[in-house]
């Protein structure tokens, strides 16, 4: 499977993804399997919700880890103590402002397994950080969103 996607993730995002894994493996997994033998004494099958929502629980779960194996073997850890902070780039915390009187905005780059622009870390695969990446401090950058087109200028790399 040389054609599977890589995941470009900080050393604590592989640990976070490591975590649930481990959670989903050696709690979840049981706490459902549990719950199906359960609903199995609740009678006919056919017409059992409480043994259809621990199935689809099951089905969710294993999917879930599947992902999560599937995005741990190809994880591709991003140095985020490089010393070069002259250019925005994966790992990096980039601080910018809509044009031409937007207010100040600051994320970290990361990868799609880790982001969350809640907690202010956005995908490289964003159209932002898309338009960012490459850029260096000053530069006015135009980012094609799915509600149009914006500009932005980047304050600060870190």
């Amino acid at each position: 499977m040389a054609n599977e996607k890589q995941f470009p993730m900080t050393a604590a995002g592989k640990q976070k993804l490591e975590d649930e894994l481990d959670f989903l493996k050696t709690i979840k997994r049981k706490e459902v399997v549990e719950r199906i033998k359960i609903a199995r004494y609740f009678g006919d099958l056919s017409e059992n919700a409480e043994y259809d929502s621990a199935k689809e629980d099951q089905a969710f779960v294993e999917g879930r880890i599947s992902t999560l194996e599937s995005m741990i073997r190809n994880a591709v850890i991003i140095n985020e103590n490089e010393s070069n902070k002259d250019v925005v780039r994966l790992g990096t915390t980039v601080t910018f402002i809509e044009v031409p009187d937007g207010d100040k905005e600051s994320y970290t780059i990361v990868g799609s397994a880790e982001a969350d622009p809640l907690e202010g870390r956005i995908s490289n695969d964003s159209p932002i950080a898309k338009s960012m990446i490459g850029r260096t401090i000053g530069e006015n950058v135009k980012v094609l969103t799915p509600g149009g087109e914006m500009e932005i200028k980047i304050l600060s790399i870190t």
